[in-house]
């Protein structure tokens, strides 16, 4: 195992290292562009949940609207394949290729095209094939893969592809400008197109109604490969079918947005094939030779190759729902540093691959990067149909725990087996089982802190578990949260009617119990009854390392614990926002609906309470909530926090301190709970983590301030001093000890 985790560390350093910077220039800039551009709809949300219905409905009757589909081309002329496979896919368009005696093909960039390997399927059969998007086109002269979904050569810089030009195609002059390298790659493939006898295309939608094709592009080239060859083909996944034209309007509002920022892409082509204009000679082009569509040859070839069994799967479909967009990889922080020669599979990169490559070419193609995805939620807001792709990627992660039995995380209970068992590889279990440890580190503190990061042993838990020998270790606290709040003196409340129960999550109770300490100073000076029950941990730990399992029998205990506490008109008010984020999101998926809408109603991000007591008029004479006098706060939200809307409650009540606040704008920090201790992944949480560096370096402020453990364990090593918790900051002084 140590040697594999040297393989993969090693394998994402050079990736960092040789193309980190052109991915990170591009996605972050496309990442900016859709916050940009989706900003200026109105109607942004509205649109998303259009267009996830549309999908839903067309994936729920899929089989009907493929052969209304079929019908409907063959109808106007076209030929309809469904292909089982990719081999079955390949075989079929050569014989397309053969019976028109073709030499070259000519193809738009299609990711499913990608999929069945076409290209080396055909040049095997003797058909040259040429890729006519210019990125493509780069990676066929480099003979390299896509690493980005939209953008192929987005690792590429404009000098490496200077370079890659002149070495192959040694021109008259030295090529070094966008303009010149673009004009050279035009004339090339000008005519490339024109000697070509068949054109080949994706397509991003196909309307069952009409066969009409949607092609949306940056270039002009795919209307070429329609319009130039006699015969056409297009491939594409029977995923992308949609009822209707009119059914592709939210989608044109929003794949240019969310993939590259774009308020519209530069082409959006709607073919209704076989394409009714003539084809020409171009060595007498004012001169038909066609007129009409009789000489016109279309074929469509539907490409199931898994999706038809995906769509079964109650996990995975909802991957079918993606319309390939890249929103997912641009933001995500872990792909902006690696791309997707390291985030991705035989064919897909970034989040959404984990389903695609699951689907598609099997687990153990997904198994290659699952790990990358943290669950951090980011793309779930990005994602223009509101896939859950933490979730997907969660699920596949339970999968290759192969063999997993419930019963198998036999650390939660402190059981020792009696046979040993596959499952969770040391390294999961380790971090999946955080409770128990916290509960053994606490017990035995100061002690296990001094052996935990003693030189020695931090080495042989790099060596058997894989935690970097770089990272220190969190500190446990000898007395808990809860211990602390047992044996202090009850403060009475002022309003009766406001009773919280204090969410002990497993960070404030054994590591960071100051700002447990000071979230319960900070509400009862608003007035507020506060209580800290016994509950356990909310299953965050076992389910990042795929233990679906052992979450949900955490969730259960957690529900069981605190709808007591809720039914008795008691609101649960939570610290660490990941924590929250599994009452308010995962919870659904791991408890009965009625226990999941309980809790999520009821449940409350620390400073999104404290901002509802203010703007309903608490009384704050106890409260220190004007003691910012003009200084100045570098304020760094939690990813998750982000993504359910909650880190604009802390920014306004800093702002009502009188703080000056500036606001970090990372995707991430890049610690994501157990992923930056992990040793195969240290450099990378590291590279994610310079960029937030850099900012608060830059800002320069009196206080750093963050509102997850993870952001503070990441931001304290970073800049060599643990930031505070926001309410650590705005609580009245009081017991810190």
């Amino acid at each position: 195992m140590s040697s594999e985790r040297d393989s993969k560390a090693a394998h994402i350093r050079h990736i960092m290292e040789t193309e980190g910077d052109a991915v990170g220039a591009n996605t972050r800039g496309f990442n900016d562009g859709r916050y940009e551009s989706v900003g200026e709809l109105e109607d942004y949300d509205a649109l998303k949940d259009e267009a996830r219905s549309i999908k839903e409905d067309a994936i729920e009757r899929l089989p009907h609207l493929v052969d209304e589909l079929t019908e409907t081309v063959e109808e106007n002329g076209g030929t309809v394949y469904l292909a089982e496979d990719a081999a079955d896919a390949n075989e079929y368009i050569a014989e397309v290729c053969t019976d028109n005696e073709a030499d070259r093909l000519v193809k738009s960039k299609s990711m499913t095209s990608e999929e069945i390997e076409i290209n080396e399927h055909l040049e095997r059969e003797g058909v040259e094939v040429v890729e006519t998007d210019l990125g493509e086109w780069v990676l066929q002269v480099a003979d390299e893969a896509p690493s980005h979904i939209v953008a192929p050569a987005i690792h590429k810089s404009r000098e490496g592809i200077a370079d890659l030009f002149n070495e192959q195609f040694d021109p008259e002059e030295d090529l070094e400008t966008a303009e010149e390298l673009t004009a050279f790659a035009r004339e090339q493939l000008g005519e490339l197109i024109r000697g070509a006898d068949v054109g080949m295309t994706g397509a991003n939608f196909i309307t069952a109604d009409s066969g009409t094709m949607a092609l949306v592009t940056s270039e002009g080239n795919a209307r070429k490969t329609v319009a130039v060859p006699e015969t056409q083909i297009a491939v594409a996944g029977v995923e992308k079918v949609v009822p209707s034209v009119e059914d592709l309007q939210p989608f044109v509002e929003l794949i240019g947005r969310s993939g590259t920022g774009q308020d519209i892409t530069s082409y959006i082509s709607l073919l209704t094939p076989p394409v009714n204009s003539p084809t020409v000679d171009f060595d007498d082009p004012d001169t038909p030779v066609a007129d009409g569509d009789d000489d016109r040859e279309f074929h469509l070839v539907l490409i199931d190759n898994g999706r038809m069994a995906m769509r079964e799967d109650e996990e995975l479909r909802e991957t079918l729902y993606c319309i390939r967009c890249s929103a997912c990889s641009n933001t995500c922080a872990n792909f902006q540093s690696v791309g997707g020669h390291a985030f991705g599979g035989e064919t897909y990169s970034g989040g959404i691959a984990t389903g695609w490559e699951a689907g598609v070419h099997g687990m153990d193609a997904a198994a290659e990067f699952n790990d990358l995805c943290t669950g951090c939620s980011r793309c779930v807001e990005a994602c223009p149909v509101g896939i859950d792709i933490p979730w997907i990627n969660t699920v596949v992660r339970d999968r290759l725990n192969t063999g997993t039995d419930p019963e198998l995380e036999f650390l939660v209970d402190g059981l020792t087996p009696d046979t040993e068992t596959s499952g969770p590889g040391i390294q999961k279990r380790l971090f999946g089982n955080f409770e128990l440890l916290a509960k053994v580190g606490s017990t035995v503190a100061p002690v296990s802190n001094w052996v935990a990061n003693a030189g020695p042993v931090s080495r042989v838990l790099q060596r058997a578990a894989g935690v970097a020998h770089d990272r220190d270790l969190p500190a446990f606290q000898r007395t808990t949260f809860r211990e602390w709040f047992e044996g202090r003196d009850r403060v009475p409340p002022i309003d009766p009617d406001r009773r919280v129960v204090l969410y002990p999550d497993l960070y404030t109770n054994y590591i960071l119990v100051n700002r447990g300490k000071a979230a319960v100073r900070a509400l009862e000076a608003l007035g507020v009854e506060v209580l800290v029950p016994p509950v356990p941990g909310s299953g965050r730990a076992p389910l990042s390392q795929g233990m679906i399992d052992t979450a949900r029998s955490k969730a259960e205990r957690v529900a069981e614990a605190l709808g007591p506490y809720v039914a008795d008109g008691y609101d649960v008010v939570v610290i660490e926002p990941s924590d929250l984020a599994m009452f308010r999101g995962d919870y659904e998926r791991l408890l009965p609906e009625e226990s999941f809408e309980s809790l999520a109603e009821h449940s409350y991000e620390i400073l999104e309470y404290v901002y509802g007591l203010l703007t309903n008029g608490a009384d704050t004479d106890g409260l220190t909530l004007a003691d910012g006098d003009g200084e100045t706060v570098a304020y760094h939200a939690h990813c998750q926090q982000r993504t359910m809307g909650l880190d604009e409650y802390s920014v306004a009540v800093l702002d009502a301190c009188g703080y000056d606040v500036t606001t970090s704008d990372v995707e991430c920090c890049g610690m994501a709970g157990s992923f930056g201790y992990k040793e195969q992944y240290y450099e990378l949480a590291m590279d994610v983590g310079s960029t937030l560096e850099e900012q608060l370096r830059d800002a320069d402020c009196d206080h750093v301030i963050a509102s997850g453990t993870s952001c503070t364990d990441q931001i304290g090593d970073l800049l060599g001093e643990e930031p505070s918790h926001v309410i650590e900051l705005l609580a009245p002084d009081g017991e810190t000890t």
